[in-house]
């Protein structure tokens, strides 16, 4: 793949540091169209510091997500309660349940405080619930989770959203993301600096939008449960018996 250019100017102004020659921003192509409309990809990150590089690292996501063809938005957790300090129909609660029920996939991105993800990263999840009526709002999607270290890297923090996501019965993709001394990394506008950090986001960005077009159409099949279609037949056999008696 040729380094697409326009008078000179780079095709992708907004993405400075990526090799528009290298990636591959036909991803769609490559999959039989299924869903006919983007990817749909919600991010949230971990903490609420002015300058928060969880949040940093999760827009330079978001434009590379945007970049390769899905539809990418970002939940602000501002104002989020704690999980169980209010109604399900507190405003914030509202709004994350419908951006989850929108999204086709996921990225969960945590700074790691004490070895372990931040308690906004978890209330975030937290207030996910399992199930909405009949609607599973996690089971099916995609996940990629990334995290940022003060320090020397770690991989605390996304092997605990790992867990979380698998619980939650996600498709957690297999690469990630772990930004070490994240304080060098981002610039003073919040923009990331050329590395092998931002080439690491790069690949998962683009693996996550791979995996989604991959299985979003096949989602309901792939998480279908001897178990749970068990239950439901003989939950439909005491509903019909109890009719005739």
């Amino acid at each position: 793949m040729s380094l697409n250019k326009e008078k000179g100017v780079p095709l992708l102004p907004d993405l400075p540091n990526l090799d528009a020659g290298l990636v591959d921003l036909d991803i769609a192509s490559r999959f039989p169209a299924d869903g006919g409309h983007a990817p749909r990809i919600l991010l949230l990150y971990g903490s609420l510091r002015e300058r928060s590089f969880s949040r940093f690292a999760t827009e330079e996501a978001a434009r590379l997500l945007n970049a390769f063809g899905a539809e990418a938005r970002i939940f602000n957790p501002a104002g989020l309660p704690l999980a169980d300090g209010a109604p399900e129909d507190h405003p914030k609660v509202a709004e994350l349940r419908q951006q989850v029920q929108w999204s086709e996939g996921m990225v969960w991105c945590s700074p790691e405080r004490h070895g372990a993800m931040t308690g906004l990263m978890k209330t975030q999840i937290d207030w996910i619930p399992l199930t909405m009526g009949a609607v599973r709002p996690t089971q099916g999607k995609t996940l990629a989770v990334m995290q940022v270290s003060g320090g020397s890297q770690s991989f605390n923090a996304v092997n605990q959203m790992r867990v979380l996501g698998r619980w939650m019965r996600m498709f957690t993709i297999p690469n990630q993301s772990s930004v070490a001394k994240a304080f060098q990394e981002f610039d003073e506008a919040g923009r990331m600096k050329p590395s092998a950090y931002y080439d690491r986001i790069v690949d998962v960005m683009e693996e996550l939008v791979k995996f989604t077009l991959l299985t979003r159409g096949m989602a309901p099949y792939l998480v279908d449960r001897y178990s749970e279609r068990k239950e439901s037949a003989e939950a439909l056999s005491k509903r019909v018996n109890q009719r005739a008696i």
